[in-house]
């Protein structure tokens, strides 16, 4: 499906199950990561992922099309168009839109390795743990306020 393929089903959506125009554009937006589309309320315009096409299907990208289009209507009436707002919740039962999409499979978290740093008191011995290393001059030990050095290093 190209851009104006997407425009067109998109302005077919608004006027069958809100029989409203939709006057701005659809496009899909490649940089989207784990939401299937937004509703951007300065322009107006809406934006969707092309993964959720490629993975689950036409239908699924028709919900997430009806879903933007309920934001879309809402916040030009000037009614709540949050997803807390009661008149939100309303439109997609009414235009049998979902509230969530379905999770892609293919968006998987990466988990990065984290290095510890390892310091320990000169004065008391008491060792501390951290993620972010830090300079020893400039800090003391909590408790007896002894100098601090990195485990493994000479004093």
């Amino acid at each position: 499906m190209n851009e104006r393929e997407l425009q067109q089903l998109t302005e077919d959506i608004s006027e069958q199950f809100f029989g409203k125009a939709f006057r701005h554009q659809a496009v899909f937006n490649d940089r989207l990561k784990t939401t299937g589309g937004r509703y951007l309320l300065g322009t107006h315009h809406i934006e969707l992922n092309r993964r959720y096409l490629e993975e689950h299907g036409r239908d699924e990208l028709i919900g997430i099309i009806k879903h933007e289009l309920c934001h879309y209507h809402l916040h030009l009436e000037g009614k709540g168009y949050q997803h807390r707002d009661r008149d939100f919740r309303e439109l997609l039962q009414q235009v049998g839109a979902p509230r969530f999409c379905t999770p892609l499979k293919t968006v998987q978290k990466k988990k990065r390795a984290v290095t510890l740093h390892y310091y320990v008191c000169t004065g008391c011995g008491r060792h501390y743990t951290r993620k972010r290393r830090f300079d020893t001059t400039r800090y003391v030990c909590g408790i007896c306020h002894g100098k601090l050095k990195k485990e493994g290093e000479k004093a």
